[in-house]
C-alpha cells in the first residue's frame, strides 16, 4: 500500500506543476526552430476594418502562427489593400518572397450584419486557392476569425487544420480550483466548475460536448461528467477507495477509469452513465493512465509491472494479451495515442529531466519533440499535425506546441499563476 501512495502522491505532485498560458488574454507566441520550411504568407487588414469591434486578422494571424509552419511577412509601406481580386496585384508580393497572401473587406449590412469577404492567392503563379464570405454579428468575430485561419490552413496546406476545436484546463488560484475552457488560443475562457477542493484530470466527449474529470470536493477522488452547454454534471464513479484517470471511447459511450477496488489501482471500464463497470487489467502492479485507441480497439495504459512505469497495449476482444511498447528509459508515463493510431506521445524521465517523446508504434523509433527540465501531459491537437505540452521553466508556467512533423517548437505564452492538465479537445461542434 505504502507504494501505490507514492506513486499516485507522485504522479498528482507531477501533474500539479503543470503550467499553461492559456487563461492569459495576452497571448504571445515564439517559434523556436524549424524556420526553413515555413510558408511565407501574408496577411493584410481586410478593407474597412477598422469598424470592427476587433481585427479579425490579428487573430488569423495568431491562429496560423501558433502552429510554427508559417512564415508570417508584413506588407511593405504604403500598401494599398486590395478589395477584390480584381485590384489584387500580385508583383509586389513576389518581391517580398510572399508565396501567397490573404486579403478581404468588410461591408455593413442592414439590422447590424457585417459581410466579411476574403481571398487568398499565390502569386507565382497566381491561383486563387480560397474565396468566401461570412455574414455575421460582432459576437461572431472570433469563431469566424477562427474558421477563416482554418480555410486558410487547409487551402495551403492541404491538411485538416485545428482552429476549430477548444482547449479544457484547471487554474489553481489560491485555494480554489477552476475547471475552464477557452478557444485554442487561450481566449474566451468559461468557467466550468469552481471548487475549494483540487479538481485534476479533465478530458474531452469526442463530441466535445461534455468532459469528464476528477474531484476532491468529497475528500477523495471522485469522477463526474459534466455537459457543456446546460452546464448539468452527473457522478460517474465513486467507488470505495480512488477515483481516477477518466479517458473516453472513440464513441463516446464508455470511458476507462483507474479504481482500486481490489487494493492497487487497476483499470475498468464502465458506461457513460456509470453503468456496467467490469474490470479491464488484472496484475499485482500499479496500472493506470488509461487512453483509447481511436479505433477503439486497444487501451494503452500505464503499469509498474516490470519494475517501473512503462507502457502497454491490451486489446478490448478479451484475450488480455498485453504487449509492452516502451523500452528505453525506467520511466515512461503519460501515453497519448495520435488521431491516427499510429504514434504515441508520452513523458520519459531522463537523469532527473521529464521530456515529451513521440513513438512509431509500427517500427518502435521514439525521438524527442521537448526540450526542457520539466515537461509533461502531451496532448494531440484534432488533427495529430501537432502536440501540446505544458512545461516548467524556471519556476514559470509555459505551454508549448510542437509539430509531429517539422522540426522546432511553438512556445504560445507564459503563465502568471498555475495552470494544470491541459488537454487539447475536438474540433468544435
Amino acid at each position: 500500500m505504502h507504494r501505490l501512495i507514492a506513486y499516485c502522491w507522485r504522479m498528482l505532485l507531477l501533474a500539479m506543476m503543470l503550467a499553461a498560458p492559456l487563461a492569459r488574454a495576452d497571448l504571445t507566441v515564439d517559434i523556436v526552430g524549424g524556420g526553413s520550411s515555413r510558408y511565407p504568407l501574408t496577411i493584410l487588414p481586410m478593407q474597412n476594418e477598422e469598424w470592427l469591434p476587433e481585427a479579425v486578422t490579428q487573430t488569423v494571424k495568431s491562429d496560423l502562427a501558433m502552429t510554427g509552419l508559417f512564415g508570417l511577412l508584413e506588407p511593405p509601406g504604403g500598401t494599398v489593400l486590395p478589395a477584390s481580386p480584381q485590384a489584387f496585384d500580385p508583383a509586389p508580393w513576389q518581391q517580398n518572397g510572399s508565396r501567397a497572401v490573404l486579403y478581404g473587406k468588410v461591408t455593413k449590412l442592414e439590422g447590424g450584419l457585417l459581410r466579411l469577404t476574403f481571398w487568398a492567392e499565390t502569386v507565382n503563379p497566381r491561383e486563387q486557392k480560397l474565396a468566401a464570405e461570412f455574414d455575421v454579428h460582432s459576437s461572431q468575430l472570433r469563431d469566424v476569425a477562427h474558421r477563416i485561419a482554418d480555410m486558410v490552413y487547409e487551402a495551403l496546406l492541404g491538411s485538416k487544420s485545428l482552429f476549430a476545436s477548444r482547449i479544457a484546463f484547471v487554474v489553481q488560484k489560491g485555494k480554489e480550483s477552476r475547471l475552464q475552457v477557452a478557444d485554442v488560443d487561450g481566449r474566451r475562457a468559461q468557467t466550468v466548475l469552481r471548487s475549494a477542493e483540487p479538481i485534476i484530470s479533465p478530458v474531452w466527449s469526442p463530441d466535445g460536448s461534455r468532459l469528464a474529470y476528477v474531484s476532491f470536493e468529497n475528500k477523495k477522488p471522485v469522477i463526474y461528467v459534466q455537459d457543456l452547454a446546460t452546464g448539468q454534471r452527473r457522478l460517474l464513479a465513486n467507488f470505495k477507495g480512488s477515483n481516477s484517470a477518466p479517458t473516453w471511447s472513440p464513441d463516446g459511450r464508455k470511458l476507462a477509469i483507474v479504481l482500486t477496488l481490489s487494493g492497487n489501482s487497476q483499470v475498468y471500464i464502465i458506461n457513460a452513465d456509470g453503468t456496467g463497470l467490469s474490470r479491464f487489467s488484472y496484475s499485482d502492479a500499479i496500472d493506470t493512465e488509461p487512453v483509447f485507441s481511436p479505433d477503439g480497439r486497444q487501451i494503452a495504459f500505464v503499469s509498474d509491472r516490470s519494475g517501473g512505469p512503462q507502457i502497454y497495449i491490451q486489446p478490448l476482444d478479451g484475450s488480455k494479451t498485453v504487449r509492452r511498447v516502451t523500452f528505453q528509459g525506467a520511466y515512461n508515463v503519460s501515453p497519448a495515442f495520435s488521431p491516427d493510431g499510429r504514434q504515441l506521445a508520452y513523458v520519459r524521465r531522463e537523469g532527473g529531466r521529464f521530456k515529451v517523446m513521440l513513438q512509431d508504434l509500427a517500427t518502435g523509433d521514439a525521438r524527442m519533440i521537448s526540450n526542457s527540465a520539466f515537461d509533461e501531459s502531451p496532448s494531440f491537437a484534432p488533427n495529430g499535425k501537432m502536440v501540446l505540452y505544458a512545461s516548467d521553466e524556471g519556476g514559470r508556467s509555459v505551454l508549448y506546441a510542437a509539430s509531429t512533423q517539422h522540426p522546432g517548437r511553438v512556445k504560445l505564452g507564459v503563465l502568471e499563476g498555475q495552470v494544470q492538465d491541459a488537454a487539447w479537445g475536438p474540433f468544435n461542434p
